[in-house]
């Protein structure tokens, strides 16, 4: 009899010890895959199951554009529409939607953007804005904009253009736009401190 009671002493004790531990593990693992949890993980993996890194070749955009995708030295990237032609250093993604191309690239706030407006796009509407030709020294790069929540991919032209400072003096003024890669708007338009100084 004595060594029955021991016997279950000690696996109520063993029981009271270990419990708590199996309480504690199962509670953990529910929070991270528990509820919809779980469901979401596996909708986010499909989802970039479908993504790949983009791939040199010939593409057509969500909007019916066609487009060129060439990959360069290192990370960089090299993206045409028409015969324009933007470098970008960003990682870039791409996801066939019904036979068109969905072009994305990763932010550092870890968010993805969309690159729905093509350079020959986004320079026109730059171009226009800064009333300038893209002649001579004229680069254009897709990259990333802004800090934290307002984080976004742009395109940056930038461009010289002639001038004449007091209406005597002949000068190159150097200008630069930024347009969102995602709706097509001009973010920043930047000239020298002179500029107001000069009639273009």
């Amino acid at each position: 009899m004595k060594l029955l009671n021991i016997v279950l002493i000690a696996v109520l004790i063993f029981s009271m010890m270990v419990m708590p531990l199996i309480i504690a593990v199962g509670s953990q693992t529910g929070s991270v895959n528990g509820g919809l949890g779980l469901s979401q993980n596996l909708g986010e993996e499909a989802q970039f199951q479908n993504q790949a890194q983009v791939q040199t070749g010939t593409y057509m955009n969500q909007v019916g554009e066609q487009m060129q995708i060439q990959i360069g030295e290192g990370n960089e990237v090299k993206l045409q529409s028409g015969n324009v032609e933007a470098n970008c250093n960003m990682d870039m993604t791409q996801e066939q939607v019904q036979n068109r191309t969905r072009i994305q690239v990763m932010l550092s706030n870890g968010m993805n953007s969309e690159v729905k407006i093509m350079p020959n796009v986004a320079s026109e509407t730059a171009l226009a804005r800064l009333e300038a030709k893209c002649e001579g020294e004229c680069t254009i790069e897709l990259k990333e904009v802004g800090t934290g929540n307002q984080t976004r991919a742009a395109y940056e032209i930038k461009t010289q253009k002639q001038s004449k400072v007091l209406g005597l003096f002949k000068a190159q003024m150097q200008v630069q736009a930024q347009v969102d890669a995602e709706n097509g708007e001009i973010i920043q338009v930047k000239k020298p401190w002179w500029a107001f100084l000069a009639s273009e």
